[in-house]
């Protein structure tokens, strides 16, 4: 048993996520019986907004990631740390460095590929030595569709002893009736986000599918194999696939991580992996679903044109980003959060031309509810483990959890299932 007061502390429980993993928590604290606690800058509107949300009982911490001493007083009380600070390549830093030096595994829901680069580069060796897990990316990006795509793995080694070839995820929204509202499809911190990344000068890494491998040789195959795509294209049956939304330039990072982790000590070669937003409907429907497409893919196309251009470029991009976009707090209405429901599905073929699927079924808006539900079981999981050789360190979601870990999450509303 571990001796710290806390299984899991959230620290920015004042925002949108925050307070929704804070409700979540609250709720499977009574079920399960674990101590956890709520972190934020000032503890007086924590409370307010967790009283808001139907959340008493846990305690309010003040932390804030301008004040080191109060990061590492956190840490040092918690098993598991959830970070809901964002954008985090202004923010996360010293919340990494704090729960590395106090022993608290840490995880995030940053798309910010080339922090995440950086955090591996800077914290993987310490982490370890320190037997901390640090994982990112552990939102709706990327923990359903890199525990997917390694459940289609570890099924095709058992089934057949063989590697996967080639991987599509499509990836289908139900969004709740009437007319759609700005802040359903994009919040204030993934777009705070998209402006930390463009104006990072090393933001070329976003576009880079490779950019979290550590073996340069697997890094060179990986890009000849699977270049990030973010064309329009048509589905076996027709369906027109669209471009990952909010942007394509994240799960490719994270699954081909995961594949150089799990792989054994001499990883198969790079599978080719492909995904998109599937826009189903009939043939009156298809000039409307195309020209839908057409504009994500033009989007998706001219932000990979900022990441690779010169400090200049990125440097104006950013700013007019940071003017245009909503700030953090910019998000759906709560009334609306449990009318959301979505569904991926894995399509994978292996080396030995067999197929197999997974399907994953979720309730909620993806952005806001699953996610929050999904990192606070998450960081549950992580404190009730005891660490093992390959547990610790830098990790994706997946292979930090595991796949036997997918049925814990049905208590999130989320179900994983091996269909083929």
């Amino acid at each position: 048993m571990s001796d710290k007061d806390f299984a899991v502390v959230v620290l920015g429980g004042t925002g949108v996520t925050g307070r929704r993993v804070a409700a979540y928590l609250s709720e499977r604290s009574l079920e399960a019986g674990f101590n956890w606690a709520a972190a934020a800058r000032d503890p007086g509107r924590l409370e307010r907004v967790l009283l808001d949300v139907g959340v008493a009982g846990a305690e309010r911490i003040a932390a804030d990631t301008g004040d080191p001493g109060s990061l590492r007083a956190l840490a040092a009380r918690a098993d598991v740390v959830l970070n809901l600070v964002g954008p985090y390549t202004k923010h996360a830093r010293p919340v990494i460095e704090a729960c590395v030096a106090e022993g608290a595994h840490y995880l995030d829901l940053t798309g910010e590929i080339p922090f995440a680069r950086t955090v591996l580069r800077d914290f993987g060796d310490a982490a370890r030595e320190r037997g901390v897990a640090i994982i990112q990316v552990a939102g709706f990006e990327a923990l359903p569709p890199d525990l997917a795509v390694l459940m289609a793995s570890e099924a095709a080694r058992a089934r057949w002893g063989e590697d996967l070839a080639a991987v599509d995820l499509e990836v289908r929204v139900q969004a709740p009736p009437g007319i759609p509202r700005p802040s359903d499809g994009i919040s204030g911190g993934t777009s705070q986000s998209m402006v930390e990344v463009t104006a990072d000068p090393d933001s070329a890494v976003a576009a880079d599918p490779a950019a979290l491998v550590g073996d340069p040789a697997r890094a060179m195959l990986v890009r000849e194999t699977s270049p990030i795509e973010v064309g329009v294209r048509r589905g076996a049956s027709g369906t027109v696939i669209a471009p990952m939304t909010p942007a394509a330039f994240i799960n490719p990072a994270v699954i081909q991580r995961t594949a150089e982790l799990t792989g054994g000590e001499e990883p198969p070669p790079p599978f080719r992996y492909r995904e998109g937003v599937a826009l189903d409907g009939g043939p009156v429907t298809l000039p409307a679903r195309l020209a839908l497409a057409g504009a994500l893919a033009a989007t998706q196309a001219g932000m990979r044109r900022t990441l690779l251009a010169g400090p200049g470029t990125k440097r104006r991009v950013s700013s007019i980003l940071g003017r245009v976009l909503p700030g953090s707090g910019f998000g759906p209405s709560p009334d609306r959060l449990e009318q959301w429901s979505w569904s991926m599905r894995v399509e994978a073929a292996t080396t030995g031309e067999h197929r197999i699927e997974v399907d994953v079924e979720a309730q909620g808006h993806p952005g806001y509810l699953t996610t929050a539900r999904m990192i606070a079981e998450a960081g549950l999981i992580l404190s009730e483990r005891s660490p093992e050789p390959g547990t610790l360190g830098c990790l994706t979601p997946a292979a930090a959890l595991g796949t036997a870990s997918a049925p814990r999450f049905e208590r999130a509303g989320l179900q994983f299932r091996v269909a083929g």
